[in-house]
């Protein structure tokens, strides 16, 4: 039997039409950086509706511009424009196997909002254009809470250069102290016990609907993220094998 290399195998996936995968996760769960292995190996773009708003906001598009009127008036930008930016996003030319959506939808309103934009995009396609946009795989991180907790509340950085550490996990050779140039770790404001208690509660608030509405639509796959990175990767990977899409 034929024997491939790492870097054959990574050919082959990167010419494979992956199709549609949207990334669920609280903080702290890891889902920013799979997000980005997968890209890296399927070759299609990681999406964060934080950067396509930045983008636009950057490059002074209409729709950039209405954004930037809304934030500057210290309102949330409304549901319709970021549904916008992210048609706009899904029609450029690296989507055309697949893209993976990182913190998109983040509400039922804006799921059932894809559903009907991927349906759109399938007409008048061929069979590896629809599969292109097919309906998503949505790979949801599972976390236990005290774990999510530590990876949030240990983490320390220094402010010299900017390596981040945590206490729990991966912690400094002095405590509280670089190892690379000696300068005093600082913890983030934003993860104080406090802080982190209320934005895990309000992403349980926001998305459990959401897994919901997935898992209803057998599109849901759960990943243990208590695994070590290697092991979260290796799981996704054979469960998208299961659902043919790679």
């Amino acid at each position: 039997m034929e024997t491939q290399t790492p870097s054959a195998v990574g050919v082959k996936t990167k010419q494979r039409v992956a199709g549609p995968i949207i990334m669920l996760g609280p903080p702290g769960a890891g889902k920013g950086t799979q997000a980005k292995l997968l890209a890296e190996t399927l070759g299609i773009p990681q999406i964060s509706t934080g950067d396509i708003l930045r983008d636009n906001v950057a490059r002074k598009t209409e729709l950039g511009v209405k954004a930037k009127d809304v934030m500057g008036r210290g309102d949330l930008v409304p549901d319709e424009l970021v549904c916008d930016m992210v048609a706009d996003r899904l029609l450029q030319a690296d989507c055309a196997r697949g893209f993976i959506l990182d913190g998109f939808p983040r509400t039922v309103r804006q799921a059932e909002w894809l559903d009907a934009q991927l349906g759109k995009m399938r007409e008048g396609k061929d069979e590896e254009g629809q599969k292109a946009c097919a309906a998503p795989v949505v790979i949801a991180l599972v976390v236990e809470y005290n774990h999510l907790l530590q990876r949030l509340t240990g983490r320390r950085s220094c402010p010299t250069c900017g390596l981040i550490y945590n206490v729990y996990y991966q912690p400094p050779k002095v405590p509280g102290i670089c190892d690379v140039d000696g300068t005093t770790l600082v913890a983030r404001p934003d993860d104080a016990e406090e802080v982190i208690a209320e934005r895990l509660k309000a992403y349980e608030r926001l998305t459990l609907p959401l897994v919901a509405y997935y898992g209803e639509r057998g599109r849901l796959i759960e990943v243990n993220g208590d695994q070590s990175v290697e092991a979260v990767t290796a799981q996704m990977f054979r469960a998208l094998e299961n659902v043919n899409r790679m």
